[in-house]
């Protein structure tokens, strides 16, 4: 029976661009829902547009580019 060894030596590989773009984008669109829930709850019922679109467009933009990222870097492997 042979068993797989996998190689704990070697250095960490960084993650492309393209992922770390995604993962900014989604960070800052979830820091935005948060923004707007809390506000929100706080009794504001007139938010600004800007921070609905950026809620509302860069948490799913990001979500793809780093989807995006992760079916580029498996398929060169």
């Amino acid at each position: 029976m042979e068993t797989a060894v996998h190689d704990t030596g070697s250095a960490p590989t960084r993650k492309p661009w393209l992922m770390r773009v995604g993962i900014g984008m989604f960070a800052l669109g979830m820091i935005a829902v948060v923004a707007v829930f809390v506000l929100f709850a706080a009794g504001f019922s007139d938010l600004p547009v800007w921070l609905s679109a950026v809620a509302g467009v860069l948490t799913p933009l990001g979500l793809g580019l780093g989807l995006i990222a992760l079916v580029r870097e498996h398929r060169r492997r």
